[in-house]
């Protein structure tokens, strides 16, 4: 499929939709459970590419990875990984690439961390050059990947700071590798700044869950103790961004759609989203992104329908995302109609018109193969006739049933 037209219900919504399990999750449980001694089984997980990325990868250094089911690992780790025969390719999954990029570190031998055209250029300079201040040789000579690592069979000890405010995700791949180290590691932010600092709070969780001792010191500090990881089962939540879109759409077109998780049982990050999708559609005049940026494509499309304009702040992130997501979200909203949103520096202003609902405005959506901005704009196909997805498949990346989700609930398209 080269595109998509969705084809508007022209009626409520109803129905029961599963959504997959957290791509967040699954992906640091495969990595710990690779780090344990042992068999691990992993429930709900999510089974996509980004999470297909991982698993692969952990293959190659040695950890046994199986999928007796759909949405279920069973991990068999020695307690390290091994060097692996060629680099590891990881698409353009940010969380296995900087996740793995540190644990890496803890191979004897080298690693080449790579992705695909999209991943070359993520930012990965900040978490590389922590690694060197650790006494590990690591390399990423453009500053994105691919990233050499070469390791002596432990991680290094001490005190880093790292500016972690392109991503969490470079935090919680030192939080990760640190337990490997012969001594307690000190992991402190160069600044307050961080974006999306829930995720912190997951990574921290699933570490435990895994027999890691680790503690948030302050605001900007952490501190993770020697160990080793231990095997255990471990039941995975659902993916909260995606479950964004199907608040959304109930939203917008009425009836009720159950997801099977009330959002506040949601421990990730983008869960908060809820509660300002809740008030559509009188949203507020401006919204702080900085903490479930995820949600951000959903909050932006949902706000084009809005009663009053909305601006969103702290998104300066979404410009390293998949694709500059602030830009993507920019040129599809134009595309339905010019002057429907503009960028003011790093925020995004969307000017809301109620009236789009129920026009026929013919408009292709590029999604610079980016998943999120392709689930977004599928909802403004739900009210307005002649919105058509580029790529579709790109859900495959977090969500590869989100077309037939959505199909389910009785939404047709033309392709």
């Amino acid at each position: 499929m080269d595109k998509l037209t969705i084809i508007p219900p022209g009626r409520a919504l109803s129905g029961h939709v599963s959504p997959p399990g957290s791509k967040s999750i699954t992906n640091r449980a495969l990595l710990l459970a690779g780090l344990a001694k042992g068999k691990s089984r992993l429930t709900g997980a999510l089974k996509s590419a980004d999470t297909k990325h991982m698993a692969n990868a952990l293959r190659a250094t040695g950890v046994k990875v199986e999928e007796p089911d759909e949405t279920s690992f069973v991990v068999t780790g020695s307690g390290h990984l091994e060097a692996p025969s060629g680099p590891l390719f990881l698409g353009n999954a940010g969380t296995a690439t900087r996740f793995l990029t540190a644990a890496a570190a803890s191979v004897d031998g080298t690693v080449i961390v790579d992705g695909d055209e999209h991943m070359r250029k993520r930012p990965i300079g900040p978490l590389v050059e922590a690694l060197q201040r650790l006494g590990i040789k690591a390399e990423a000579p453009t500053g994105c990947p691919p990233v050499t690592i070469t390791g002596n069979g432990r991680f290094g000890s001490g005190r880093i700071e790292i500016d972690a405010g392109l991503s969490s995700q470079y935090v919680s791949a030192l939080l990760m590798a640190a337990p490997l180290a012969p001594a307690p590691v000190t992991i402190a932010l160069t600044g307050t700044e961080i974006g999306a600092r829930g995720y912190i709070r997951l990574t921290l969780d699933a570490m435990a869950a895994f027999g890691a001792t680790a503690e948030q010191v302050d605001e900007a500090t952490w501190e993770v103790q020697p160990g080793h990881y231990q095997a255990t089962d471990f039941h995975i939540e659902p993916d909260a961004s995606a479950a964004t879109y199907l608040w959304a759409a109930e939203l917008l077109m009425g009836g009720k759609i159950d997801i099977g998780t009330r959002a506040e049982s949601f421990t990730q990050p983008d869960a908060k989203s809820y509660a300002v999708m809740a008030a559509f559609p009188h949203m507020p005049a401006e919204i702080d992104g900085s903490q479930m940026q995820d949600a951000v494509p959903t909050l932006a499309v949902l706000a084009a329908f809005n009663e009053t304009p909305v601006r969103f702040t702290g998104i300066e992130n979404l410009r390293v995302k998949e694709c500059d997501r602030t830009r993507a979200l920019s040129l599809g909203l134009n595309a339905i109609r010019e002057g429907l949103a503009e960028e003011d520096g790093d925020d995004l202003i969307v000017h809301a018109d109620p009236g789009l609902a129920g026009q026929r405005l013919p408009a292709e959506i590029d999604t610079f193969a980016d998943h999120r901005i392709a689930m977004s704009f599928a909802l403004a196909g739900l009210k307005i006739s002649g919105i058509t997805i580029l790529d579709p498949l790109c859900v495959g990346k977090t969500y590869p049933g989100y077309w037939d989700a959505l199909a389910s609930l009785g939404v047709e398209y033309e392709t």
